[in-house]
């Protein structure tokens, strides 16, 4: 029945921050009429400020609890100079998982509420 995902929410102590760690990942911020938005890829990340969130949402809201994995399109070594270049630390990488399709090479990261993010490539 399910295709695939067409959105997720994380949800944000730290609007400014959040978008503009994710603009840093490849993603293009939207803002409308209070709501945000992160586009990529064929898919987009919603995002809700603690204690403004838009309803309906979910039941036991907090920062920082989710772990998300995005591939990448560019060789991870690729990645983790850009992301060295960017500022942004890495907190555990280069190494191999399992991902949908088989084994890939991840890097971890976090954001700046403490999601843990997972940047990852099956070209290995």
């Amino acid at each position: 029945m399910i295709k695939k995902i067409d959105h997720f929410v994380i949800t944000t102590a730290h609007i400014t921050k959040c978008l503009s760690f994710y603009k840093k990942l490849g993603f293009t911020p939207k803002e409308a009429a209070g709501r945000y938005e992160l586009f990529t890829g064929d898919f987009k990340i919603n995002v809700h400020i603690k204690g403004k969130e838009l309803s309906p949402h979910a039941q036991h809201i907090q920062t920082g609890s989710a772990d998300l994995c995005f591939e990448v399109n560019d060789d991870i070594n690729i990645v983790k100079t850009q992301l060295e270049e960017a500022g942004i630390p890495i907190e555990f990488g280069i190494v191999e998982r399992t991902g949908f399709k088989g084994k890939m090479n991840s890097i971890y990261l976090r954001d700046p509420d403490g999601n843990l993010v997972e940047l990852s490539n099956y070209n290995i």
